[in-house]
């Protein structure tokens, strides 16, 4: 099996044009017309609904607007200063373990932010990375959500590095209210896109292999 593809996006891609990008790389790859794909991009200020997502927690759309989408999961924002990840791979020839799938793309973010000096953890029945700020200060800063079709991944991740919070004010993040968001900037950490690009890339390959 071929190394997966990498490919980064310099500017703002449209949520719908992407979604029909993985769409059609999806069916390209399970068809065997293409490498598996890592695309590394930032979205226009916007929120997304996942399958999972509650009417109730859309608190205030501040004018952006929202998509409903596929991917698994509740409520996210996406916007300028993160970093998504889709991450399109052939999981049939990977072990068709969607739950160890799950657990690689929470492992690959752990490592990532570890090379920033940030001890990024996971918590139990609640998916993403999180951090520990001390005195029961438990904060988001990286979120997953992912769809499979005929075993062929897509959607992903995205690292808080430096977007607006206040933006994350609109809506019950993932459907947790108990706990708030962070970014690499909030905890005192100046990194650069590229920076973590090339983290993210060094550190694929030990995870996913």
């Amino acid at each position: 099996m071929q190394p997966p593809e990498w490919r980064t996006s310099d500017k703002p891609v449209p949520y719908d044009h992407a979604v029909a990008e993985m769409e059609a790389r999806v069916a390209a790859i399970r068809d065997g017309a293409a490498n598996e794909l890592v695309w590394l991009l930032e979205h226009p200020a916007l929120f997304t609904a996942g399958s999972s997502a509650r009417p109730g927690d859309l608190l205030d759309p501040m004018g952006l607007p929202v998509f409903q989408t596929g991917r698994g999961g509740q409520y996210t924002y996406h916007g300028p200063g993160q970093r998504i990840a889709y991450v399109m791979l052939d999981l049939k020839q990977r072990g068709g373990d969607v739950r160890a799938y799950v657990g690689d793309l929470e492992h690959w973010l752990i490592t990532t932010l570890a090379a920033f000096g940030v001890r990024g953890e996971r918590r139990d029945g609640r998916v993403g990375v999180w951090v520990d700020r001390g005195y029961g200060d438990d904060v988001k800063i990286a979120a997953i959500g992912v769809r499979i079709r005929r075993w062929v991944t897509y959607h992903g991740i995205s690292l808080n590095i430096a977007p607006n919070l206040d933006h994350y004010k609109g809506i019950v993040a993932c459907g947790i209210r108990e706990h708030g968001v962070t970014s690499l900037a909030d905890l005192g950490i100046e990194a650069s896109m590229e920076e973590v690009d090339d983290v993210l890339q060094e550190t694929f390959e030990p995870v996913f292999g």
